[in-house]
């Protein structure tokens, strides 16, 4: 048997549980009242009976010839008196409870019983004045109680439902005021991540839970803030460090280029080398954009995806493996040498250990673009999923320097993506979530 699940917003949880509470609580105060009530009834009905038949059994005498007198003026409808040899002496039983009185006639005990529509009777044996003795059975009808009781059932369940009703909107007007500062809190905390690290909230000295919270967020904020510029100036001063031999090699590289007896293949080897500098050189730069958190820069920007595709193809260093690059045309909404760089390293990585073949495939989906990397080598732990992601965690063979992944992974995340394991059976498969343009 499975639970309902509750709804993930806290403030309706509440609600929901306020409402489930009350609602409970109400059926059982229901119930309770009905027990309670029916009980009152019987006694209610019982001390009636036990009046009428007092009443009847103080006015009765007994005659010189030794039989039973009762007045007329006492017997009700429903009364009948018997003597002691079970004779009808006074009164008149009802005619659907006839046989039942007949029965009650004898009796030597005082005996009280309910017969459904008809109410509930009671005998009680007595003595008159004068040493006469006999029986007097009366009844009593139950409708007008039973209908009193239906009027009482109506009007709790009817209390029930609007003192559930008001619990309701009590708890959420109350959560929604008590728990508004928390949504705004969070809505300007999601601002500030975007635009300015250095704003706090301004709640002032903590003197309820949620001023409280306010000053965790101002600590935690403080500590992601200065891990966030200590990153940022790190990349800023490496990328600047690789700037300077970059360009040397790019120069030198064109200067040889320029030579005239120049061989064929290293003219070959040369252009290579001037184009993965220039490539190494729009990488660098497309870092310190996204280090400096030029955010409003990577989300302007978009590029062509068959041309992101194609450039990592070129890049890509296949060897025996072949590169299947299935794509259809499309945008992604960030540069294209960042997006370049999300992508290359897991497809690098995907030939590195595949035995034969890498399918590359795209699929676009409600505001973004999953490109999946397939290859047919040995797949990936599941211990090792989220470990593989670490920076300077490098394969068995040691190759690299265990960054590529990590750093696919945060320039995809940096820009609303992700770079994750995906299941499948037939292969190992990556996927890169990039936003669409």
């Amino acid at each position: 048997m499975r639970w309902p699940r509750l709804p993930r917003s806290f403030r309706r949880q509440i609600v929901l549980l306020t409402a489930g509470i009350t609602a409970v609580a109400m059926l059982l105060l229901t119930l309770v009242v009905q027990v309670v009530l029916a009980r009152i009834t019987t006694s209610d009905v019982d001390r009636v009976l036990q009046d009428r038949a007092d009443a009847v059994i103080s006015s009765a005498t007994t005659a010189s010839s030794g039989e039973l007198v009762v007045p007329d003026a006492q017997l009700d409808a429903g009364v009948a008196v018997y003597d002691d040899r079970g004779h009808l002496v006074a009164g008149a039983p009802p005619t659907s409870l006839s046989a039942h009185y007949a029965e009650l006639a004898t009796v030597d005990t005082k005996t009280v019983e309910t017969h459904g529509e008809h109410g509930r009777v009671l005998a009680d044996p007595f003595t008159a004045t004068g040493g006469a003795s006999g029986v007097v059975i009366v009844t009593e009808r139950l409708e007008p109680y039973e209908e009193a009781e239906r009027l009482a059932l109506i009007v709790t369940l009817v209390t029930g439902v609007l003192t559930t009703i008001a619990a309701a909107v009590i708890a959420a007007w109350t959560t929604r005021r008590a728990l508004r500062p928390v949504t705004v809190m969070a809505e300007t905390a999601a601002e500030w991540s975007e635009q300015d690290l250095s704003r706090r909230f301004d709640l002032g000295t903590p003197d309820n839970e949620l001023s409280a919270l306010a000053g965790t967020l101002n600590q935690l904020l403080e500590k992601v803030a200065s891990a966030i510029r200590s990153e940022q100036r790190l990349t800023s001063e490496l990328a600047h460090e690789l700037r300077t031999p970059l360009t040397t090699i790019q120069g030198m590289a064109d200067l040889i280029l320029l030579r005239d007896n120049l061989p064929a293949e290293a003219q070959r080897d040369v252009e290579e080398i001037s184009a993965a500098s220039q490539r190494m050189s729009a990488t660098i730069t497309a870092l310190l954009e996204l280090a400096r958190n030029e955010a409003q820069i990577v989300t302007a920007s978009q590029c062509s995806l068959v041309e992101v595709l194609r450039d990592v193809a070129e890049q890509a260093s296949a060897g025996s493996v072949v590169l299947d690059v299935d794509v259809a045309e499309g945008r992604l909404a960030l540069p294209h040498a960042l997006a370049v760089r999300a992508i290359s390293p897991v497809v690098e990585n995907a030939l590195r250990f595949a035995r034969t073949r890498v399918e590359v495939t795209t699929v676009e989906t409600s505001g973004a673009v999953d490109i999946f990397v397939d290859d047919d080598g040995p797949g990936v732990a599941s211990e090792e999923v989220e470990r593989i992601f670490e920076p300077g965690r490098t394969s068995a063979s040691g190759s690299g320097a265990g960054l590529g992944l990590a750093i696919a992974r945060r320039i995809a995340r940096t820009v609303g993506g992700d770079v994750a394991v995906a299941p499948s059976e037939a292969s190992t498969r990556f996927l890169i979530r990039l936003p669409r343009g």
